[in-house]
């Protein structure tokens, strides 16, 4: 089936929500629309349309005018089948003791190491993103500096492995609670704690943030993970200091370069200390400690 996308940009962020939802009450209708900000520092949001017909694109443009966006740039996608062609194209990733890969790489995994097999499918967190790769080397550095935490969650956990690599580091700990806004996202993440052999170890709900009864029984922690965006991450330092034990600690990635320093102030003054900062590219991955 041919799809079409329609993508503009805005500088605000009211825009963006508005254009978005009115984008819905367009013929043909699309079958999906979205607005997030784009992580570069430029505070632009970007507003996308997906269509199964060609859109009505003298409509967009008056959306985009009454907007205040840039004009719409619709595109025909070609029929391409995505996850297969990920599955090919994407190499195993070497993390610290951690060896993340696809089913069709299963004989590749070296001895000694941690293999965590993840398809690819509609879930963030393959492995090999530098920030899904630089949280896995902070939990690696963690575990070889001694630190055994009993209580474990992983917040926005896209395919659960990051919560699963806690799971196989600290296997005498209680199952790590991985919680994700995206239903889609919780039941990859459940197939992906089955497929390693983590049932029982890892359990994946739905959840924003801390909200959810499992979530907030299960505080205060000893480790939690959140590989998300900037804003979330600062929009959760309150929360986090709230259900992290004290010395506990906090992985947190997602976030520029250029952002880690935002960051880690909202954390410093959330009650967070002793920011260790690991770069890898334009990505940051940081380690803090509840005070």
């Amino acid at each position: 089936m041919p799809t079409w996308t329609a993508l503009t940009q805005t500088t605000n962020r009211d825009d963006a929500e508005a254009l978005a939802q009115a984008c819905e009450a367009l013929q043909p209708e699309p079958m999906g629309t979205g607005f997030f900000e784009i992580e570069d520092g430029s505070d632009r949001w970007e507003v996308g349309a997906y269509f199964t017909e060609s859109p009505d694109e003298v409509g967009l443009a008056l959306l985009a005018a009454a907007h205040n966006a840039q004009p719409f740039l619709v595109s025909e996608l070609p029929e391409v089948d995505w996850v297969a062609h990920v599955r090919r194209e994407l190499a195993p990733v070497v993390a610290g003791r951690f060896f993340v890969h696809g089913a069709h790489d299963a004989d590749k995994v070296p001895q000694g190491s941690e293999a965590l097999c993840i398809e690819a499918a509609m879930a963030f967190g393959t492995g090999h993103h530098a920030t899904t790769k630089g949280c896995l080397l902070a939990l690696d550095r963690l575990a070889v500096d001694g630190f055994t935490p009993a209580r474990i969650a992983d917040i926005g956990c896209g395919t659960a492995v990051l919560a699963m690599a806690a799971a196989r580091l600290w296997p005498d700990a209680p199952p790590v609670l991985a919680s994700d806004i995206d239903p889609v996202a919780v039941d990859t993440a459940a197939a992906n704690v089955a497929a390693n052999g983590l049932d029982g170890r890892v359990t994946c709900l739905e959840a924003a943030g801390f909200d959810a009864p499992a979530l907030r029984d299960g505080a205060p922690y000893d480790l939690v993970l959140a590989n998300i965006l900037k804003q979330p991450l600062i929009d959760l330092a309150p929360d986090m200091a709230a259900s992290v034990a004290q010395g506990g600690r906090v992985v947190l990635s997602g976030i520029l370069t250029t952002q880690a320093d935002e960051v880690i102030a909202a954390y410093t003054a959330a009650g967070f200390s002793d920011p260790r900062r690991q770069d890898a590219g334009d990505w940051s991955a940081l380690v803090m400690t509840r005070g």
